[in-house]
């Protein structure tokens, strides 16, 4: 039997590099600078849980696979110290394990994540409203099929790399569907309900409609993960 703890992540600013002005621009243009000051709190307190959590857990030998990985090995290493270095909380956390004995695995297809990426780009860095627009419509229209290709793609990584016996975490966002490909002599933990992750997501920009339940996903969100 193999074993994969299913980790889904909330990305920070520093994740998101050139791409985090325009989102925290979004984000206080929606839901006003108080609410979007305590989506930052919930989401550090989020990461506080899922490191609470890997306290208790022998991550010697462990395999990780994460979001956006694309390499591994020396260059691995040098993409998870310069996520650390720009503020990380995931790549903070990855730096840790991997100091504790756990092992860096390749996980996503570089070609995929440059694609996806350069989409983003092409939104945010727009020049006026209109070509924005036609930027958003085209990544729309593509997101859900190269979401996909990830995810099989990032499934297939981890049933060629992990052995029988053996143990690995996945950070992925909450938008993707890792397990749906996954074979089942995969047995897979997840720290955090991704359903319930996404769910934050997508109710998060419509806060003021539905703040009671956006408030109560969050305290699941931040709730302490039993080991």
């Amino acid at each position: 039997m193999r074993t994969l703890i299913y980790a889904p992540i909330i990305h920070t600013s520093a994740d998101l590099g050139s791409l985090a002005k325009d989102v925290t621009k979004r984000g206080i243009a929606g839901l006003g600078e108080e609410v979007w000051k305590e989506h930052g709190k919930t989401v550090d307190s989020f990461w506080d849980a899922i490191l609470s959590y890997f306290n208790s857990v022998d991550v010697s030998g462990l395999k990780i696979y994460q979001d956006g990985m694309i390499a591994e090995g020396e260059v691995g290493r040098s993409i998870v110290e310069e996520g650390l270095r720009s503020g990380s909380r995931n790549y903070a956390l990855v730096s840790r394990l991997l100091n504790q004995g756990a092992i860096l695995v390749k996980t996503e297809d570089f070609n995929l994540v440059k694609e996806e990426r350069d989409r983003l780009l092409t939104i945010t860095e727009a020049k006026s409203i209109t070509q924005k627009l036609i930027a958003f419509i085209k990544y729309k229209f593509i997101k859900n099929r190269l979401l996909n290709k990830r995810d099989r793609f990032i499934a297939q990584r981890i049933n060629e790399t992990l052995n029988d016996g053996e143990r690995g975490i996945l950070f992925i966002g909450a938008f993707h569907n890792v397990k749906k490909w996954l074979p089942a002599d995969i047995q897979i933990k997840e720290v955090k309900d991704a359903r319930k992750v996404r769910e934050y997501h997508r109710l998060l920009p419509f806060y003021h409609k539905h703040k009671e339940r956006v408030e109560e996903l969050g305290k699941y969100l931040i709730s302490q993960v039993e080991a």
